[in-house]
């Protein structure tokens, strides 16, 4: 397994992590995900660490904090040997302050989370999305206060907008308080306005891209076909899908399908396989978040690793999945000598 530094810090992540939002199935959107309980979580667990893969991810809404409690089950005794990420600010429970990145609901967050882990620290806490009501000078100072305290020892953001993130580590920077060091975000072949504004910024603050949803909630896990029906057993027919249908462009889509099959019979990798090695050579990405509902789906994506796509390849796919952009970036573009794009090749 490759480790990778992310952003700025000095933890080493492998670029492959294992998502547990598939744990539980505690609601119908996350039943559509899956539901592992704790025994199939254990073995899951262990052929992780056995394949070098020590980063795990989940969040306190997922089913409701029963995600985070399986996990902590599955990790029982081995706690030293792995890295846990979790994340708040979406709606939890009850009352008025049920949400938000407030100094009220994350140290009521963390502590529910610890709780349900059964540890006392986390590796990685991610703002899970950014709280516009909240000052950001309240958010980042919890968080800092968090760190001292060893409760956490990296924080990171999630689904952040450009401004939302500069803005955040400038305060930061002001004030002497720690930056976030990685920011999780939706990126895949099917849809890369990721590249647009939140990589140069990465690239510019190094900041660490941690992928959710590489495969698009299934879309370039092999199964959609051009002229063919949505297949029935995946999270977007069964209403689990977290990436709209709309923002899925269906020509675009199926011309990247063409193309990926064309790699797949180049290289006898699995159009999942090379989905994800394609993220593992885009600039800025530290690991990608894999999910899998059983053992099978789990070392087929652990097969992405240990080899690369050559650069035809990668052309081919980039042009496949090239979309225009919208302004500022059309505009920015037409003069690519003053903002130089992230270099791929």
């Amino acid at each position: 397994m490759e480790y990778r530094q992310l952003g700025a810090s000095g933890l080493q992540v492998p670029v492959l992590s294992f998502g547990t939002a598939t744990f539980g199935g505690g609601d119908e959107f996350f039943k559509a995900w899956g539901s592992t309980m704790a025994d199939e979580a254990t073995r899951l667990v262990n052929l992780c660490l056995d394949a070098g893969v020590n980063l795990f991810d989940t969040a306190d809404i997922y089913s409701d904090g029963l995600s985070e409690e399986i996990l902590g089950k599955a990790i029982a005794g081995k706690r030293d040997q792995l890295l846990i990420s979790t994340k708040a600010t979406f709606t939890f429970g009850k009352g008025p302050n049920n949400q938000g990145s407030s100094r009220f609901h994350l140290l009521r967050q963390i502590e529910g989370s610890l709780k349900r882990l059964k540890t006392d620290y986390i590796d990685i806490y991610h703002m899970h999305g950014f709280d516009g009501n909240t000052p950001v000078e309240e958010t980042l100072r919890t968080l800092d206060d968090l760190v001292q305290s060893g409760k956490v020892r990296y924080i990171a953001a999630s689904n952040f907008s450009g401004w939302h993130l500069m803005k955040s580590q400038a305060i930061s920077e002001k004030y002497g308080w720690n930056k976030y060091v990685a920011h999780q975000v939706y990126y895949s072949l099917a849809n890369r306005e990721y590249e647009w504004e939140l990589m140069p910024l990465g690239i510019d603050q190094k900041i660490g891209a941690i992928v959710w949803s590489p495969l698009a909630a299934g879309r370039l896990g092999g199964k959609y076909r051009r002229n063919s029906p949505i297949p029935q057993n995946g999270r977007v027919a069964q209403g689990g899908s977290p990436v709209p249908e709309a923002v899925v462009k269906e020509e675009v889509f199926y011309n990247i399908i063409d193309a990926l099959d064309e790699v797949a019979a180049e290289t006898g990798k699995t159009v999942a396989q090379i989905s994800l090695n394609w993220l593992l050579q885009r600039p800025t990405v530290s690991s990608i978040i894999i999910g899998a509902r059983n053992e099978e789906q789990l070392l087929q994506n652990l097969a992405a690793t240990g080899w690369n796509l050559t650069t035809d390849q990668l052309k081919k796919l980039d042009a496949a999945s090239e979309v225009h952009t919208i302004y500022p970036y059309w505009h920015q573009r037409q003069n690519l000598t003053l903002n130089p794009p992230p270099a791929f090749y």
